[in-house]
């Protein structure tokens, strides 16, 4: 999965401090506003306050749901790999004691063996007085060959003794990590539950705000909402490519000199996304005469969003942390384009779309650029 202008690697969401945090205007400022040039100017100053805010919002709480559903995912797979050992643990111990048990049984035979071959009295002192001593030394030389293996199997049970020890507390310690982890894995999941939810409460409320400020701003402008927002988009987007653009000169400059600069990328992911490629794909196209661009220009949207995430509204890059079906890099840029910008893939759509525009100038652009780079 190639990366959306891997330039933007280190680059924050840019948004300033707004200074009407959480104080929406209401329609009866809007109207009051309507006929005077610096009150309306105040109100769409106030309304674009208001909008970065939510934005803001909308983009820690859905980075804070997708970080805490990566860390569950993390800990789920530790407690089942914890679980794996302590199983494959389990089973060698239980074949260790076995072969204890193997090795205690073939030593009493020898013994057994042994005191049948001397019988009575000792061999050496029969020897003497006895009617057949070829008889007897046969016997003496069977009870040396019984007496070394008696040695060797002792030896053997020693050390199959000490290795059924040692996978013993092995798997009594993997266990243990076992358990821990399982516990750590479902503390990471209510974790999780509770950043999706306090997710879904923050959209549900943003959402309804951010519709009746665009619909005000459409009022003072004489414009539409539909237009507004797109309008806004754009701006975001080119100041976004802006700021990329500067980072990329400070990075090449501290290059050159001879420092170097990373920056960790969080792990981000997250449940509850509407996955839905054949309807993001018409969605996409629906879209495209908004931007001035024919229904030629869909191809090249298809094969780019293709290449890069299968149109899938939750494709995350493990390597970049790039991000939805345009695959924004950081993936909270597209808060610019609603709040719902981790779950919808639409509104993944129109921030890639203006994305494109700004710049490529068109999907076709934006694809030949693909084409060469293997990212846009």
């Amino acid at each position: 999965m190639a990366l959306v202008a891997g330039v933007l690697l280190m680059v924050p969401l840019a948004v300033a401090a707004p200074a009407y945090a959480d104080d929406y205007p209401s329609w009866q400022d809007v109207q009051n506003a309507q006929g005077n040039e610096q009150a309306t100017q105040d109100q769409i100053t106030r309304i674009n306050d208001a909008l970065a805010t939510a934005q803001q919002k909308s983009a820690d709480a859905s980075t804070a749901a997708m970080k805490a559903n990566q860390a569950a995912d993390a800990a789920r797979a530790d407690a089942h790999t914890a679980a794996q050992r302590a199983d494959e643990l389990g089973v060698q111990a239980a074949a260790a004691a076995q072969a204890v048990q193997q090795t205690h049984a073939q030593v009493g035979a020898v013994v057994a063996g042994r005191a049948r071959v001397e019988s009575a009295a000792p061999l050496t002192a029969r020897l003497f007085t006895s009617t057949d001593p070829d008889q007897l030394l046969t016997r003496l030389g069977v009870l040396q060959q019984l007496d070394s293996t008696w040695a060797k199997l002792g030896e053997r049970a020693l050390e199959a003794q000490s290795v059924a020890t040692s996978l013993e507390d092995q798997a009594q310690t993997a266990r243990a990590a076992r358990d821990t982890l399982a516990t750590a894995a479902e503390d990471a999941a209510q974790k999780a539950k509770t950043a999706a939810d306090a997710e879904a409460a923050a959209v549900a409320d943003l959402q309804g705000h951010v519709t009746t400020l665009y619909a005000q701003l459409a009022t003072l402008k004489n414009t539409t909402a539909d237009v507004e927002r797109r309008y806004r988009i754009g701006q975001q987007v080119a100041e976004q490519e802006r700021a990329a653009a500067a980072a990329a000169d400070a990075a090449a400059a501290a290059s050159s000199s001879g420092s170097g600069g990373g920056s960790g990328g969080g792990d981000l992911g997250g449940g509850g996304v509407n996955v839905d490629p054949a309807g993001a794909q018409a969605y996409a196209a629906g879209q495209l005469g908004n931007y001035g661009w024919g229904q030629d220009q869909f191809s090249c949207l298809y094969r780019l969003w293709m290449q890069e995430s299968s149109w899938r509204a939750d494709a995350l890059n493990p390597d970049s942390d790039a991000y939805g079906i345009p695959q924004a890099l950081p993936a909270d840029k597209m808060a610019a384009a609603g709040p719902d910008w981790r779950t919808n893939g639409d509104t993944q759509i129109d921030w890639g779309l203006s994305y494109i525009q700004d710049r490529y100038g068109s999907p076709c652009g934006a694809w030949a650029h693909e084409v060469a780079n293997n990212w846009y």
